[in-house]
């Protein structure tokens, strides 16, 4: 479920974009790529937070579904 992007401001835009990346590579069975978006997801969330761009609401969600998404992709390999 994509949340309406219209009361988003930059940086959860960006983050949704990332969260969108790594559900495509899933679905179409990207493995490695989706472990990078995941990866991407995790570093920019952080970056956002600590820049300020990111209150501490937004970072627990979106710090929480790259944890669902590291639980979910632990035995993805090739």
């Amino acid at each position: 479920m994509r949340r309406v992007k219209l009361f988003m401001n930059k940086a959860q835009r960006e983050l949704e974009a990332i969260v969108g990346e790594i559900d495509a590579n899933l679905s179409n069975n990207y493995k490695s790529t989706a472990h990078a978006a995941r990866e991407k997801l995790g570093k920019r969330t952080e970056q956002l937070y600590c820049s300020g761009a990111l209150d501490e609401k937004k970072y627990k969600k979106y710090m929480g579904l790259f944890e669902q998404y590291t639980v979910m992709m632990k035995n993805y390999h090739h």
